[in-house]
């Protein structure tokens, strides 16, 4: 039917065009036989030969390969144990990504490194007289170096005085272990999975596949119109009738958007053109162009298309409905992240999260649905000197986003994670709260971070976007990214204002420019995005990627066996399973006074991330600690930052936390550490590089209470702990003044008129909780302005 191709993403076409775009390659042998059959490597390698032998040597001393376990432990285990790092085809797969994918400032160092290690003497400078031979010429090259010394070498760049090697350290054993526990065959299987306890994607959606597999025959065959359109609906994702994709022939794009009431033509280019934007493939007119369609651009698109304006949404990432997704680990932070998920400072100390899909952030965050905190509200209002916050419009909107997503706080059955939390502040006396969830109240699923797989979770995807789309008075064009805002002088006395984006996407591997010429424009990109557009759009701002905040993340780990003879958790319960976020505490989130403290939360790690978190000391303590990641909680302390950073044009960032943020995250760490315990923890640690833990069980109270505060006073910075960030907010930030902010207080920039922000880049300050709900309503009370606006031009 039509309106399937117009996607072109049924489950089985999207199966058929993954095997078109996957390159496979055999894995090394052993033992005569694969060990992960074809491994899926969807980038090719342009790292030298002498590169690959280096980093094939680094993967294979991150995990080598350990003998002895073939009478000790299970097949599975003993495989893990025994297969190493080259042989599951790691190399091959990380040499793509660094070619192909990665984007850091620094990344020419990592290629240096490997190069230098390719060779004696470059071994010999980072490694020092642990790379020596015993024989003449006693110099060697990395890979000739005994795989114990190797070990050696790598842990000493973790703790030496000279940065690059720590930074060198650091940037392997991320890559290098997300890229193992992620990877998988042609049967979507890691070869450690079930050593470590690690069922894969979620069974229930592996379930749910067969069924779609019926649906689609069913809808294929149906002759019943509104049968099809229900069937068609469940197969696609509500969205699938405003999808267009940008790669389908011209003449069937320029219908969809035509028969969308959209005004299109195809330029023609011109010959002596001096700007790329002067010729592009074709122009759209329409009242709003909207860039990004997360928890900021679909609130906007979807009140002005409900409103009787022609909207249009352009979203860098692809489409991705409930039965397309993949739910698993390396695919999905691949295509529905920002950076394919490894985003991180110019210094490697902060990693960072960020939606990068249809929905955006609201497509794979971890449910949370707080309110703005009265406190937050109160130091926007008076200190900022921002009434809207102050506002009953502003209360209004929280009241209506609220709505919109289903906001409630019943939870039928808690997952692991958040037991441990809650129990472990319930014996302390600490105070614990439920998390409003955007989801129902027996949505038990650890996946929401890839993706939801039934519509429970309410994403922009699932709400705002679809109103966009009822209306008939929007569409959506993914994979199209903006490059630059168009504006143009009203006249020589006034200023200058916004009339359209340009924007570049691939047409059969060829890329072309589109504009979208447009009454009004709304950035919202979000924080890591947003300001290089504005400053590639000519805007000239000194605020501009300035006042960076993150809600800077350390964690700690409790692990949990299931062998007692009474296992709590029950026996059952995975760390990986259940609500992501259903209880917090606020015992040093200070919300009594500035705010400024930091929240207890518990996040999403499946075993990439997992891995790439967890301390490494050697390649066998790491096996050793992988296979307890099923019953591994993890609990985390989120700081309201007053520490910021910047972003420098292009990809580049720095963060600067302040003393009393990483004072409030030590806070918060011991007291991780002490809830962790009290709920029943058999081992407690830390992420710090050195890798310390204690067994609760065998040691005095005396013991205990010196490791916590050891471990919590540890230095956060230069690498010691990764600091993680699933928020960033501020980069453009809303204000009275435009000496010292970017939008004014209804969102408009204070350069050019008619270009309004609606993302988290416009948040005063750090807010200190989880920011969907935040974001939301701020882009709903933007969208107000927006209104008027179109209605002033349209009565003109």
């Amino acid at each position: 039917m039509e309106h399937y191709n117009i996607t072109g993403i049924g489950t089985e076409g999207l199966r058929e065009k993954q095997e078109d775009f996957m390159a496979t390659e055999f894995v090394e042998m052993e033992a005569g036989r694969p060990l992960m059959g074809r491994v899926k490597n969807p980038y090719s390698s342009s790292l030298s030969s002498r590169q690959m032998e280096s980093l094939k040597a680094l993967c294979d001393t991150y995990l080598p390969s350990i003998d002895g376990f073939h009478t000790k432990h299970d097949e599975s285990t003993a495989r893990f144990y025994q297969t190493s790092a080259s042989v599951a085809g790691t190399p091959q797969r990380l040499g793509g990504l660094i070619s192909e994918r990665l984007q850091h400032p620094k990344l020419f160092m990592a290629r240096l490194a490997l190069w230098f290690l390719s060779t004696s003497i470059g071994t010999f400078a980072l490694c020092g007289i642990a790379s020596l031979s015993g024989n003449f010429p006693y110099l060697q090259k990395f890979s000739q170096v005994a795989p114990e010394k190797r070990e050696q070498i790598v842990l000493s760049w973790s703790r030496s005085i000279i940065f690059p090697l720590r930074l060198l350290f650091t940037a392997l054993k991320v890559l290098i272990l997300l890229v193992f526990f992620s990877q998988v065959d042609d049967k979507e299987e890691n070869l450690s999975w079930k050593a470590i306890g690690y069922c894969g994607p979620d069974p229930d959606f592996k379930r749910q596949t067969q069924r779609i597999k019926t649906l689609k025959q069913m809808f294929e065959s149906a002759e019943d119109q509104k049968q099809d359109e229900a069937s068609a609906e469940e197969l696609f994702g509500p969205l699938y009738k405003g999808i267009v994709n940008l790669d389908r022939p011209k003449q069937f794009v320029f219908e969809k958007l035509q028969n969308a009431g959209f005004s299109v033509s195809a330029s023609s280019h011109l010959k002596n053109a001096k700007s790329k934007y002067n010729r592009p493939s074709f122009r759209i007119k329409c009242d709003a162009v909207v860039v990004g369609s997360g928890s900021g651009g679909g609130v906007v698109a979807g009140i002005l298309a409900k409103a009787g304006y022609k909207t249009l949404v352009l979203e860098k990432g692809n489409y991705f409905a409930r039965t397309n997704l993949s739910l698993l680990e390396g695919s999905t932070m691949d295509q529905m992240y920002l950076g394919s998920g490894f985003m991180a400072t110019e210094k490697m100390d902060v990693i960072f999260l960020a939606g990068s899909t249809v929905g955006g952030g609201s497509a794979v965050n971890w449910s949370s649905s707080i309110r703005t905190p009265p406190h937050v509200i109160k130091e926007w209002s008076e200190s900022y000197e921002l009434e809207l916050f102050d506002s009953k419009l502003y209360e209004e909107a929280l009241d209506a986003v609220c709505q919109k997503m289903g906001v409630q706080s019943e939870i039928e059955n808690e997952g692991f994670n958040n037991m441990v939390l809650r129990k472990g502040c319930e014996e302390l006396g600490y105070p614990v709260n439920t998390i409003p969830r955007n989801a129902t109240a027996d949505h038990y699923c650890g996946w929401c971070c890839f993706g939801c797989k039934d519509g429970r979770k309410k994403g922009t995807l699932e709400t705002w976007l679809v109103d966009l789309l009822n209306s008939g008075n929007g569409l959506i064009l993914p994979e199209c990214k903006a490059i630059r805002v168009l504006h143009k002088r009203k006249n020589k006395k006034k200023g200058r204002h916004a009339v359209g984006v340009a924007f570049k996407f691939q047409n059969q591997g060829v890329e072309e420019i589109g504009i979208v010429e447009s009454k009004v424009t709304i950035v919202a990109c979000g924080a890591l995005s947003t300001p290089e557009l504005l400053i590639k759009s000519g805007l000239k701002n000194p605020n501009i990627g300035k006042h960076l905040h993150i809600h800077p993340v350390a964690m700690a780990w409790g692990y949990f066996p299931d062998t007692t003879p009474d296992p709590w958790p029950e026996a059952e319960k995975k760390s990986y399973e259940g609500g992501i976020m259903t209880a917090m505490s606020t015992v040093v989130a200070n919300f009594e006074g500035s705010g400024y403290g930091a929240v207890i939360q518990t996040p999403a790690l499946h075993p990439g991330m997992f891995s790439a978190l967890m301390p490494w000391t050697s390649g066998r303590d790491f096996k050793d600690r992988m296979c307890k990641f099923s019953r591994t909680a993890h609990v985390f302390a989120l700081a309201r930052d007053k520490g910021s950073g910047k972003l420098l044009y292009p990809n580049s960032i720095t963060y600067n936390m302040d003393k009393i943020d990483e004072e409030n995250i030590k806070r918060g760490l011991e007291k991780v550490l002490r809830i962790l315990a009290s709920a029943g923890a058999e081992e407690i640690g830390t992420h710090h590089v050195k890798g310390r833990s204690i067994n609760v069980k065998k040691v005095s109270y005396t013991e205990f209470d010196k490791f916590v505060k050891e471990e919590s006073s540890r230095s956060l910075k230069d690498l010691a702990t990764p600091i993680c960030s699933a928020h960033q907010m501020g980069s453009c930030r809303m204000g009275v003044d435009p000496k010292i902010s970017v939008a004014n207080p209804i969102g408009e920039t204070w350069e050019i008129e008619g270009l309004y922000l609606a993302d988290s880049s416009v948040f005063p300050t750090a807010l200190g909780v989880n920011p969907m709900v935040t974001v939301q309503a701020i882009a709903y009370c933007t969208a107000q302005s927006v209104l008027e606006s179109l209605r002033r031009k349209r009565g003109k």
